[in-house]
Order: structure tokens, then sequence, then C-alpha cells
């Protein structure tokens, strides 16, 4: 799962859980993504599950970022992030808008935050 490879420091205090995310909050890889509608901790099993679940459905098509990762060590348990409302979680391209939505929807079931599918407005 994901991890850092080497940190400088063991553990890290908290920090607040206000407001919203300064940076990830727009579209900018794919053309579909999983948008959190809420401040919280994901932890890195969570991660794993939710891509476990977007890469079985669509199988081999489509690519997808994972736009998140794991380095905030607040105990001895797993490695969580701290996130605000409104960061892109993943993101997806190359398979069909109905695909990626029902992909992000059991991505979504395996998250502890509430999320919305979104999807880029202009084509390029």
């Amino acid at each position: 799962m994901l991890m850092p490879k080497k940190v400088k420091y063991r553990k890290q205090q908290r920090g607040r859980m206000t407001g919203k995310a300064w940076r990830g909050s727009v579209l900018s890889f794919g053309d579909y993504g999983l948008k959190v509608l809420e401040p919280g901790w994901i932890t890195d099993r969570q991660i794993e599950a939710s891509r476990v679940a977007m890469t079985r459905f669509i199988k081999r098509g489509g690519k997808i970022w994972i736009r998140l990762f794991p380095d905030k060590p607040v105990t001895k348990k797993p490695a969580e992030t701290r996130m605000g409302k409104g960061k892109i979680l993943f993101e997806m391209e190359g398979v069909s808008p109905q695909d990626a939505a029902e992909a992000m929807r059991l991505a979504s079931h395996k998250l502890p935050l509430r999320t919305r599918f979104v999807q880029r407005e202009t084509s390029y």
C-alpha cells in the first residue's frame, strides 16, 4: 500500500480540519474525477480499496490517477492524509461517462467522506 519511502520525522501533529482544499480542486489529468465534499482523514487502505474497485470495474480500459498520498503519520496505525473540502481524489480517462460514473460510485463506497462525480466541461 501507499507509504512514504523515508520521512524526516516519525510523527506529526494533526492540524486543523477546516476550510477548502488549497490545491488539487480541479481536474488536471483525466476527463472524470471524484471530488470530496467534506474535510476528513483517508487511510492508505481506503485509497487502495477504492483503486481496486475502480480498476476491477473498468477492466483494462482507461487510465486512473490517484491525486492524494497518505503521508501524515499521526499514530502508529496506518499513515493517513488530511484533506480539505473540494479536493479531487481520483481522475480517470479513456472510458465512457457512464462507466466512469459507475467506477467512481464503487470507489466512493470505500471512502468515509461524501463525494461527487465531476467531469471536464470543455473538451480539448
